[in-house]
């Protein structure tokens, strides 16, 4: 199949997208001409310049430059994707209306098999460069790096491909290969690639190296893999594989030997969080605003586990996070993923996550003071136009590629993946409970290692109950950086959570039951340039004032629009036993025979 999706002459794709070295950025670099296999695999440099373009085909518009990150995680509990009537295209995606011709669907599933193709050609190679096991001490260490990085591309590829897809075609080789044994693969069985995934990552982790070991080898901190972005992919994957997804039977089902993957999810934590290698950053916020939205190189805390790195101001490599998600600066933007009321009000009133996660405003054409919004139209807010730094970009430019950086994993989420495995192979224990409240604790900017009683989870919780609070945890942390619908999935979560999430949009639209008291109105300060809770002069979880304030512009909050707006377009084509996954594209099919169709569609 692969060799109808992408170019037969592998080397020429190869050379397409190889990117010069020299600059500040890992991907900050420019196309070259076509090249033999020799020439790339023939010094450290070289191989430098082939592992970047693998590292390309994770962004783009194809990629998680938007479609990957922003149209296929929603709708979830926590947010929805854009307003509208059906269209064939993203909004049909969010609501599970996708059909196999929806035009948003075949580039990221050829995007996803490009970069699987781009990873075999490295891995294929670079053993077998006479450099690496006859070169310096320093130019081997490199290139089994490179070797590891390229197994852990691959890992991700596949994962992404696996949670939105299901069972697919293994390719373990490169298409030069795979044409001559078997060009027209069916379905693998989506265990069996995990386990190969998971074997492979075994093999990485041991050539990757840790953050502090980079300078020893010649290399800098920047975008790349270390070893523990290594372990934490292990560790979500065995996850995946100890989870539930949707089979060929349309049916959900739980993978085999649960307790074996939930095992190996804990240990990979384990050995992160032992290695001292990465920290929590103490602020939720600073590590949006000044890490990730300012555009920096390299974490220090080393947080920022797995990125996925963006230039090029372009749909090739660059992303439009902060454009079509977010709030808008100057009418700039178009607001696509908004926040759903009832998430808004799943954290607690002093959680600083809260006003991180969710934007509250728009930016106005001076690009500094804000325009409350309604409970309907908030967006999120972890990608924030008006946050971007190194350099600002003006309010009038109308940029639509912002070069943020995906996250994939952070470090909060190793914690709470070790929460999550600990409490399945043992209940929750003294571990678990520490894991899961360094991150409480810095959602609600206390000290991150002080136990502290007002925010920690209560002792002597059930594991039943401790898991309840692991998926509450997991939306408050993680919302809105793609990772909700699939944690739903392979907790078997998603249609009671979307069902539930649709009774208490409603609930909130008739100011019933939990949300009886809660403001109609709410009063932004004018003018205000506060990009949090400050910006309003009354509560959120209080009654309103019968009168506007002082100083102050008026926002309908609490009332039946959440009905006519939020739910009305909520996860309406939602079906169990088919929206899981999403349809495998017309084009594919067409291209391999042997490639079935996804239950339901």
């Amino acid at each position: 199949m692969i060799n109808k999706l992408i170019s037969k002459n592998v080397t020429y794709l190869m050379a397409v997208i190889l990117l010069l070295t020299g600059c500040t950025k890992f991907l900050d670099q420019r196309p070259t001409t076509e090249v033999s296999t020799d020439l790339v695999f023939s010094d450290v440099p070289s191989v430098t310049k082939a592992l970047a373009s693998v590292y390309s085909r994770l962004v783009g518009d194809a990629g998680y430059g938007i479609r990957l990150s922003l149209y296929y995680p929603v709708d979830n509990d926590e947010m929805q994707g854009p307003t509208g009537a059906a269209d064939n295209d993203r909004r049909d995606i969010a609501r599970y209306s996708a059909t196999s011709g929806n035009a948003q669907i075949t580039n990221p599933f050829n995007q996803i098999f490009t970069g699987i193709e781009f990873a075999n050609i490295c891995i294929d190679n670079i053993p077998k460069m006479a450099m690496y096991t006859a070169g310096s001490e320093q130019e081997k260490k490199k290139l089994q790096r490179l070797y590891g990085e390229a197994l852990t591309l691959r890992a991700q590829f596949y994962l992404e491909g696996i949670r939105n897809w299901g069972d697919l075609p293994a390719h373990f080789t490169s298409a030069s290969n795979q044409a001559g044994v078997n060009p027209f693969p069916a379905k693998t069985d989506r265990d069996s690639l995990y386990d190969k995934l998971l074997v492979d990552l075994k093999a990485a982790s041991a050539l990757v190296p840790w953050r502090n070991e980079l300078t020893s080898i010649g290399d800098q901190q920047d975008e790349r893999i270390t070893k523990g972005a290594v372990k934490a992919l292990r560790a979500r994957i065995a996850l995946y594989r100890a989870g539930y997804s949707l089979r060929k039977t349309g049916t959900m089902v739980q993978g085999s030997n649960a307790a074996t993957y939930y095992q190996i999810a804990k240990d990979e934590c384990n050995d992160i969080i032992n290695s001292g290698q990465h920290k929590l950053n103490p602020s939720f916020k600073a590590l949006w605003k000044d890490q990730v939205c300012a555009r920096t190189v390299a974490d220090p805390d080393g947080e920022l586990m797995f990125q996925a790195s963006a230039v090029g101001r372009s749909g090739v490599a660059d992303t439009k996070l902060g454009y079509y998600n977010g709030p808008t600066v100057n009418n700039l933007g178009n607001k696509s993923i908004n926040v759903l009321p009832t998430y808004f009000y799943a954290f607690d009133s002093t959680d600083t996550r809260r006003d991180v996660t969710c934007a509250i405003y728009n930016v106005n054409a001076d690009g500094v003071t804000k325009t409350g919004q309604a409970i309907t139209a908030i967006n999120d807010g972890k990608y924030r136009r008006d946050w971007i730094s190194n350099p600002s970009i003006l309010p009038t430019d109308a940029v639509q590629y912002l070069s943020l950086k995906w996250q994939i994993i952070r470090y909060s989420d190793v914690l709470l993946m070790f929460a999550e495995a600990e409490n399945e192979i043992s209940g929750p224990t003294a571990a678990a409970y520490n894991a899961i409240n360094q991150v409480r604790r810095r959602g609600y900017g206390k000290s991150i290692t002080t136990a502290d009683a007002t925010v920690d989870l209560p002792a002597g919780l059930s594991k039943a109950a401790f898991f309840d609070a692991i998926v509450k945890e997991r939306s408050l942390e993680l919302g809105g950086e793609g990772i909700r619908k699939y944690d739903l999935i392979r907790w078997n979560l998603l249609a009671s959570k979307l069902a539930s999430t649709k009774t208490d949009l409603l609930n909130m639209s008739n100011r019933a039951g939990a949300y009886a008291n809660l403001p109609q109105s709410m009063y932004f300060k004018t003018p205000s340039t506060s990009d949090d809770v400050t910006l309003w002069s009354n509560s959120f979880y209080k009654a309103a004032p019968t009168a506007t304030p002082t100083g102050t512009t008026k926002v309908v909050w609490i009332s039946a629009a959440i009905n006519t707006t939020a739910l009305s377009r909520f996860a309406t084509g939602f079906t169990t036993g088919k929206s899981e996954l999403l349809p495998i594209p017309q084009p594919a099919i067409d291209a391999n025979f042997n490639l079935k169709q996804n239950p339901g569609y």
